[in-house]
């Protein structure tokens, strides 16, 4: 990789981290993504890169037998490169402008049902880490909040008085989140247990007092699943989907459930909508007197 572009990609991966705020691990995802491309390209400088050279990277990672998705991903990261540099005043014209990129079949999220999620969430509870753990389930659930979002929670982020947390999402977006009073009790009862608290502490700790790491949850959450509906796939973004799902066939209001989700696009949020027709179908071939036509006597 030319020495030149290798400044333009520091320039460009400090402007992500620095005014766009990403996430590390988005920043190791776009610097694999360019650095794979300038590697895998001739062209000696940025302002010799034309669209051939774009479609014939998207051909090669095809090739390589790279998802439709990661291939979109890595499209869009050189496509945001190059508006940099053309807002930089370094680039003319954007060559990603108009390379398509391959369609990806959309995968509805799996989602647990309200009596799995009640299963899940009673019995007692008598050990700190018990608390702790239903704790962290009764706001994974009741909130909809992601992984991150709940790992990087400090005390000072609660309201329980009011119900409600505020948490730092994707893009470093802060929100508010109402929490129900399952949630609330959980957490007090959590926070209860641990007599040395101060505003500035992390909301979930584990070992020497720490923050609790994302592994820890997801291993925590997968235990609670084996323990209460006897499966080893519940995780926390099931939880998330659920939230969503259940929120979206009692409601009917996509928008509100975009908001507590923290979507910036409601597209996204639209998934959940195929999910409630999925519902009202089976409903509809269960129920309805006129879904299957009935058999004639004799046949």
């Amino acid at each position: 990789m030319a020495s030149d572009n290798g400044l333009l990609l520091e320039d460009y991966f400090r402007h992500l981290a620095v005014e766009r705020r990403l996430s590390p691990h988005t920043l190791v995802a776009y610097s694999r993504d360019l650095k794979l491309f300038f590697l895998s390209n001739s062209s000696p400088s940025v302002d010799a890169i034309t669209s051939a050279d774009i479609k014939h990277h998207i051909a090669r990672l095809n090739r390589r037998g790279l998802s439709p998705r990661s291939i979109r991903r890595a499209l869009s990261c050189l496509h945001s490169f190059f508006v940099y540099l053309v807002r930089k005043g370094l680039l003319a014209n954007n060559p990603a402008m108009g390379v398509k990129a391959p369609k990806i079949a959309r995968k509805l999220p799996r989602v647990l049902d309200t009596d799995q999620t009640a299963q899940l969430l009673v019995g007692k509870v008598a050990t700190p880490i018990e608390k702790r753990d239903r704790a962290l389930l009764e706001l994974l659930y009741g909130s909809g909040i992601r992984l991150a979002e709940l790992v990087g929670l400090d005390i000072k982020d609660l309201d329980l008085a009011n119900g409600n947390a505020r948490v730092l999402g994707k893009g470093r977006k802060t929100r508010i989140v109402p929490l129900g009073s399952h949630t609330v009790t959980a957490l007090k009862t959590w926070l209860a247990t641990r007599a040395d608290r101060n505003p500035e502490d992390p909301v979930f700790i584990g070992r020497g007092d720490r923050r609790i790491s994302p592994r820890t949850v997801q291993l925590r959450v997968k235990r609670a699943g084996m323990k209460a509906l006897g499966v080893d796939s519940i995780h926390p973004h099931l939880l998330r989907h659920s939230f969503a799902s259940h929120l979206l066939e009692s409601s009917g209001d996509l928008r509100a459930v975009q908001e507590l989700l923290g979507h910036s696009d409601i597209s996204t949020t639209q998934i959940y909508t195929h999910l409630d027709f999925q519902h009202l179908a089976k409903v509809y071939d269960v129920s309805h007197p006129r879904a299957h036509e009935k058999k004639e006597q004799g046949q």
